[in-house]
Formats: structure tokens, sequence, C-alpha cells
């Protein structure tokens, strides 16, 4: 297992360096050509390119996912460039105080994924370092910012060790990485763990960030050997993460590309995982059985799973109804009390199962409400917006309410003209079609302080959801 590792590690950091592209960053100088005539050297080539790149070679350089990964550097970038992609700086001339410390801070820079900036010193300036930091101040508290690298080896082989998080919660790191690769026993360890870790949030969220520590200490530690050591607890990691992240969606993502980059850390033996990494059907609401998934559930060994699965696809639905229709608020609310009882121990994950499935049923209600209440979705909007809340209505008054939203989604496609939230004049007359149609149109029983708040509440929801009429929101989902 070692050996195969190894030479997917030696093959990946081949492929980086046979891609890589470099480049040349020096100032101009007085007759530079014939003085590099003169050595041998030809410096047109590089001028050319630092003038004619598209896009420029500092921006280039700025980009992770362009191959221009070193530059050669001569006082140029030194200072006023940032970069925080960058992590390694190699130094071959004495350099000191302001110069000195300038030139480090360009691999110190934070960066997501970046744990610290690598310093390569070929001229021996540490003890110049010393100095400059006397002069323009340590780290917090005094400590020095820079560290020898040896300290990052013991940092990793420290976070690696999760063991003691993970053992809290019944997963076997050890145990699970050394059942045989894409066995049974494996599939079922995985499955295990990650209904172990994936709820509450707040565990599945510490995990993450365990994970996160691990895999930035592993990064910022090779190419040295010692990373190699810690491969197979970093690649289990970045499995388990991989696979909860996609268990919490309420449709899982292909992570193929992901299980791919993990087996280049450990081998054969995570492509079991791929069996099962996509997690469990995303879940349709409007076609499910909820019986069948009740009974389901009762029968399942991995609730936490079933449950996280449920709460993912209640969450889509809940944001996509009130994108829609910002009333519906009240559901979301009740969706997030359910969820932090149950955090807070007064629910069982039994009784949490059931009640969001109940809530789930009246979702399945609301989204069809439109059609009991002879509207079309984008009429609901504006009729709730003008009864939630309203006084006490008859049928007759309800009906008056219904026509006046109708009659105000008919006259917006005149009303909202191109680029209208930025004119006054035009957003002045929608302000003014709305209170002309709601003060002929709503009830008596609409108070003067009701019919202001609905006037204003209608004219920030146009204003929210129309960037244009053909761009509104309900276009789109249509």
């Amino acid at each position: 297992m070692q050996r195969a590792a190894r030479k997917v590690e030696l093959q990946a950091r081949l492929d980086v360096l046979t891609t890589t592209d470099m480049a040349l960053i020096v100032s101009p100088g007085q007759n530079e050509i014939e003085q590099m005539h003169r050595l041998g050297l030809e410096i047109e080539p590089h001028r050319r390119r630092m003038h004619e790149s598209q896009p420029g070679l500092d921006e280039k350089f700025k980009d992770p996912a362009d191959p221009l990964r070193l530059v050669f550097v001569c006082a140029m970038w030194l200072t006023g460039f940032d970069a925080p992609s960058c992590s390694t700086v190699y130094i071959d001339k004495p350099m000191r105080n302001h110069t000195l410390m300038q030139t480090i801070a360009r691999a110190n820079r934070v960066f997501p994924g970046k744990h610290s900036g690598v310093i390569v010193d070929y001229a021996n300036v540490f003890a110049a370092l010393e100095q400059a930091l006397a002069i323009y101040g340590a780290g917090a508290g005094g400590v020095t910012p820079v560290k020898d690298k040896a300290q990052l080896v013991t940092d990793l082989r420290a976070a690696a060790a999760v063991t003691a998080f993970c053992a809290e919660y019944g997963v076997d790191l050890p145990a699970l990485e050394a059942l045989p690769p894409g066995s049974l026993a494996r599939l079922n360890a995985v499955e295990n763990a990650i209904d172990a870790l994936i709820a509450p949030e707040t565990r599945r969220r510490d995990f993450f960030t365990h994970a996160a520590l691990v895999d930035a200490l592993h990064r910022a530690v090779k190419p040295d050997p010692a990373a190699l050591e810690c491969a197979d607890r970093v690649a289990s990691l970045a499995a388990l993460t991989a696979i909860l992240h996609a268990r919490g969606s309420p449709n899982p993502p292909d992570i193929s590309a992901i299980m791919g980059q993990i087996t280049g850390l450990l081998d054969a033996s995570i492509t079991g995982h791929a069996i099962r990494d996509a997690g469990l059907p995303p879940l349709d609401l409007t076609q499910l059985n909820f019986a069948a998934l009740a009974e389901r559930f009762q029968a399942s060994r991995h609730k936490h799973t079933e449950l996280e699965a449920l709460k993912a696809a209640i969450r889509a639905r809940l944001e996509q109804m009130i994108r829609l229709n910002p009333t519906r608020a009240d559901f979301a609310a009740k969706f997030e009390q359910l969820i932090a009882s149950y955090n807070a121990g007064s629910r069982t994950i039994e009784q949490l199962f059931e009640e969001l499935l109940q809530l789930s049923q009246s979702l399945d209600a609301e989204q069809e409400r439109h059609v009991r209440e002879h509207l079309t979705e984008e009429d609901l909007v504006i009729f709730d917006i003008l009864t939630r809340p309203a006084p006490p209505l008859t049928a007759a008054e309800r009906a008056e309410v219904k026509k006046v939203a109708r009659e105000l989604l008919a006259r917006l496609q005149d009303l909202l003209v191109l680029n209208w939230r930025q004119k006054a004049a035009a957003r002045s007359a929608l302000r003014l079609a709305i209170e002309d149609l709601l003060d002929t149109g709503l009830p008596p029983a609409y108070t003067p302080t009701l019919f202001e708040q609905k006037c204003t509440a209608l004219f920030e929801h146009l204003f929210e959801r129309y960037p244009e009429w053909s761009e509104r929101i309900y276009a789109r989902a249509a």
C-alpha cells in the first residue's frame, strides 16, 4: 500500500512540474540588452512577455488555476504586490530590515486552504530577520511569526490524531482504515461512521474543522517526506468529509472528481467508497409516500443519515418556496424551531422525523394553495401580502382583494420599464399605481394605517423580485 501510495504521490508531483509555467520579472535598466548580450543572455523575449502578456503576468500569477506558478523576480513584486495564493518564497540574495519583511510577507497572505507560507533561505537571512523583527515588531505576544518547518510536521502529527474525537462518537478510524479495501465490512464501517458524525450539526461542523486543519497542515508540509506517513489518515478524513457534504445536500453532487483526488492519496483502498459516496438518492418531497418513508426510517440502522436527508430536502424546498413568496417565512421558523428543540434534547430522533414528515405534508398543501384560491402562484404572492395580516374578511371581500392582486399584476408589464429601479420617475409611477389600485379596490375594513403598510410592503416586494418584467423570479421559475 505504501509503495503504491508513494507512486501516486510522485506522479502527482511530476504532473505539477511538467505543467508549470515560469516567467522572469525584472525592472528595466539602461543598456540592458547589450549588458545581457555580454553575459550570453537574451532579455528581449522576457521583456516582451512582461509588456504584452494577456492577461498580465501579475494576474496570471495571482490565479491559482493558471499554470504560471514560478516567477524569478528582481527589484519588482517585492513591495506593493499582493498574491494571496503564493505559498513559497525562495531567497537567494542578502536582505534586511523593511525589504526582508516585505519579501517574507509575500508568502504570508491568508488564502483558502493555505495554512502557512514557506520561506526557503539560500542566503542565510535568518539572522537579519531577527533584527528586522526587533525593528518592525514580532507577532502577537512577542512571538516570532517565523518557525522551522519541523514544527509543521509536529503539528500535523498531532492534528492527524483525531481518533479521540471520532472514538467519542463510536468511530474507530484506525480500525476502518485497516479493513480490506472495497470489502463489505469497510463499506459498512463507512456507513456507520457517517451516521455517527452527520448529526447533530454541531458535531458535523466540529468534524469538518478537524478534517480541514489536517488537510491544510498536510498540504503545507508537502513535499516533505513526513507528509506521506499521514497520507492514509488525511485521505480517510477527506473521504468522510466529502460523503458528509454529499449526504447533507438535497441533490447530492457528483463527487467522483473529489474521490479521485482522495484516491491519489490513499491508493485503491478508497475506491470502494465510490459505490455509496453520493449518499441516499435525492428526496423529491412532492412524490414521497410518507407512510412508507416512516416505516423505512423505523427499520433503518442509520437513522441520523435518513434524518439529514429529509432535513436537507425540506430546507431546500423551503428556500425555494420563500424565495417565491416571502409570507411563507413562518414555515421556515417552524422548521428551525423543530431542529433547535431536537438539538436541545427536547425531542427524540423519532419524534423529530415524524414532525418533519408532517411539516413536509403541510408544504405540499401550501404549494397547491394557489389552485384552491383560483390564482396563479404570482397572483397568490400579492394576495398573501395584502391578507397576511388583514382584518376579518367575508368571502366577497376576499374576492375583492383577489381582484386587486390580478389587476396589479396585469399593469406591471407597462410600469416596469427598462432599469425602472434606477429611475425616480418610474419608481414614483409604480408607487402611485399601487396606492391607486389599493385605494379603489381594497374593502373598507382596511384602516388607513394598514393601507399604508400594504402599499409599502407591495412596493418592496416588487422592487426586490422584479428587476425587469422578463427577469422576475416567477418567469425563471415557470
